[in-house]
């Protein structure tokens, strides 16, 4: 009895490891009786009701502090293999890439969640139009407001027009063979999501008229291109898929897509030096201005604007203005004309420090072998740039510059990347501003403008802005003045940098980098005398001010003075 009452004391102790000791090293008799006993626990029926009894008046930490108790009345298990048990069941994250911006988002989504575009999303057939909810009442309402923009485009319109479009249907061919999740950001939905907008829009066709597309000759390109590098980019026709950089791809159709872009973009030059177009839209991808000498790079083949400046003074142009605005530095296109006197080459772009691809144009780089001041580069320092600074940048140093070269005809490396929600440029201009800065450069050149898409991803965004540009071209109004036209810290700094670079091979800047500086140095000495005033304030005790040192609180804080005055 006694010994009945330790062994269960020792149990509900947490002792169970001992008393398991001694059951499995028992001594010879208790051996037989044990063994007997197991024996009959295996016939006995109502063993499983036992220990499930058992297990039931226990509680969970009862079990925890007794693990192994019931390991004597375990089944057989000499027949376990690992193979019996069940299987893992492997879930499947499912997900999709959002056709705007190619970003990947969550099957449980059906919202973009980076630009909030619907996954059914109508953008490729209605362009900017679409809403970005996808909802048919939506859909139906820009059927309704598109209508009356198309019967405006009439047969005379076209006849009249001054606006020549340059587009072909076979650039869509270029696109990367093997789909990958995102997809490459270079694809053929950014030629038909502006299209689709600007017929849409009553645009194209409708008001502007096409000029019939053709193949680019080698000898057109051997005057901006090595012979190795068109030879490289001819060669990919004969493989299913090849690849010039990382992310620079190539099929068996991109060498005729390449040669279609520089076709049209040749003849739309030619065709608005002689006169018989005003201004034009070069509508064609691969975009060019990352392609060099040597090399095909940043999505780039052949360089479309190198092509069509040599085309403008093959046509009588005697100087010519390429203005870049791309987020990216136009780092080919300078290489080309970094010698050459005629060209004036101007690029706005992302650089911070060389820290953004492709890591060229710092403010020192002014070009070379007599052509110092023929490459202007203005490298913003960070992100988030937008409409205040680059029109700062035009007021400041692209229009000065510019007008005292005199340009016979004006280029524009357009690329939409800077655009707000583009997600490789995480730059913030809008459609007006974009509008804006076209409107500026038709100043230049007698209104000889040719703009050439480059790059941008986000399909709303360069839709509507391509959109903005052309209604620009075709005389419309890019809308009221920008409002706060003020720089940023960084923009201003940046600027500044540039003129200071520059002055030395434009006399025009001169004047405008000291008033600039001292308008700087006037913000800087007032923000510092505000923070030495706010200092002082915080130095003296607030409750001076209603107690007898009242009158020295106001006279420590600068208010005496100011009631005199």
């Amino acid at each position: 009895m006694g010994s009945g009452a330790r062994e269960t004391n020792r149990l509900t102790n947490g002792e169970a490891e001992n008393s398991l000791h001694k059951q499995v090293s028992p001594a010879p008799a208790a051996l037989d009786n044990s063994l007997s006993d197991a024996s009959n626990a295996v016939t006995d029926p109502d063993v499983p009701a036992k220990r499930a009894r058992l297990q039931k008046e226990l509680t969970f930490q009862d079990m925890y502090q007794n693990d192994g108790v019931f390991d004597e009345d375990d089944e057989d298990d000499s027949d376990w293999e690992p193979f019996q048990l069940p299987k893992c069941v492997e879930f499947e994250i499912k997900k999709w890439c959002c056709r705007n911006c190619t970003m990947t988002n969550l099957d449980c989504y059906d919202c973009c969640d980076i630009c909030g575009e619907h996954r059914e999303s109508k953008i490729l057939s209605h362009g900017f139009f679409a809403s970005p909810l996808a909802q048919d009442e939506d859909l139906i309402e820009v059927h309704g407001d598109v209508k009356g923009l198309k019967d405006v485009g009439s047969q005379e319109s076209v006849a009249n027009s001054s606006t020549a479009i340059g587009f072909d249907e076979r650039m869509l061919l270029h696109a990367e063979v093997e789909k990958k999740s995102p997809p490459h950001p270079e694809r053929p939905d950014r030629l038909q999501a502006i299209a689709a907008s600007l017929a849409r829009a009553g645009i194209f066709p409708g008001k502007c008229y096409s000029i019939p597309s053709r193949e680019i000759t080698p000898e057109e390109l051997i005057t901006v291109h090595s012979l190795e590098h068109i030879e490289s980019v001819e060669v990919t026709t004969e493989s299913l898929s090849s690849y010039f950089t990382p992310d620079t791809y190539a099929n068996q159709h991109s060498a005729l897509a390449a040669r279609l872009a520089a076709g049209l973009c040749a003849d739309l030059a030619s065709a608005i030096v002689s006169g018989r177009a005003k201004n034009g839209f070069a509508l064609v991808r691969p975009p060019g201005h990352h392609a060099g000498v040597r090399q095909a790079m940043g999505f780039c083949l052949h360089n479309n604007a190198a092509v069509a400046a040599l085309a403008a003074q093959a046509a009588g142009a005697k100087r010519v203005l390429i203005l870049d605005w791309d987020v990216h530095h136009g780092n080919g296109t300078q290489e080309i004309f970094e010698q050459n006197k005629s060209v004036l080459y101007i690029s706005l772009h992302r650089h911070e420090g060389g820290k953004f691809y492709p890591g060229t144009g710092a403010a020192e780089e002014v070009g070379s072998m007599g052509a110092e001041g023929y490459c202007v580069n203005i490298p913003w320092s960070r992100g988030g740039v937008g409409d205040n600074d680059y029109n700062f940048a035009f007021q400041h140093v692209v229009l000065p510059i510019a007008s005292e070269f005199n340009p016979d005809f004006t280029i524009v490396s357009a690329g939409f990347d800077a655009a707000r929600g583009d997600p490789l440029g995480c730059c913030d201009i809008t459609p007006s501003g974009y509008a804006h800065m076209t409107h500026m450069l038709n100043g230049l050149s007698g209104g000889k403008l040719l703009v050439i898409l480059e790059g941008g991803y986000n399909l709303r965004s360069i839709s509507s802005s391509a959109t903005a540009v052309i209604k620009v071209l075709l005389g419309e109004s890019p809308g009221c003045e920008l409002e706060n036209s003020f720089p940023s810290k960084a923009g201003l700094v940046t600027v500044l940098e540039v003129l200071k670079i520059q002055m030395k091979f434009w006399p025009s800047l001169g004047p405008i980098f000291v008033n600039l500086e001292s308008q700087w140095r006037m913000y800087c000495f007032e923000k510092k005398r505000k923070q030495i005033k706010k200092r002082r304030r915080l130095l003296v005790p607030m409750w001076w001010r209603w107690g007898r040192k009242s009158s020295l609180f106001y006279f420590m804080n600068g208010h005496l003075h100011e009631k005199s005055k």
